[in-house]
């Protein structure tokens, strides 16, 4: 009987916990979000650098990576990253990337 009570005291434990921790796991860290920004700031670069991106390209994209910029610091704003704010963030990601290679891969150039 002893036994069987410690059994059930352990499992409720561990159910809490782990019922518990997707909540406290949410933080204001968006470590790959940022990692992506650095990136795709590289390519906007690579892509002025070697003429594929004109002016206007150029300014066209940086007000894209500013807006997810803004989105990001919104989204750390009350403290917590939510999941569907991440795949917000993601999705934003998402298209800057494919615009990114649509205008680096299209007729315009500088030169």
């Amino acid at each position: 009987m002893k036994t069987t009570s410690m059994i059930s005291a352990l499992i409720s434990t561990t159910l809490i916990a782990a019922f518990a921790m997707p909540a406290s796991a949410q933080t204001t860290a968006t470590p790959n979000v940022s990692k992506r920004q650095a990136l795709q700031q590289k390519r906007i670069a690579e892509g002025v650098r070697s003429g594929e991106l004109t002016a206007k390209e150029t300014a066209n994209l940086e007000a894209r990576e500013a807006k997810i910029q803004a989105d990001k610091h919104a989204a750390k704003a009350d403290g917590v990253v939510t999941n569907a704010e991440r795949a917000k963030l993601q999705a934003e990601e998402n298209r800057a990337s494919r615009k990114i290679y649509q205008k680096k891969h299209n007729d315009r150039t500088t030169k």
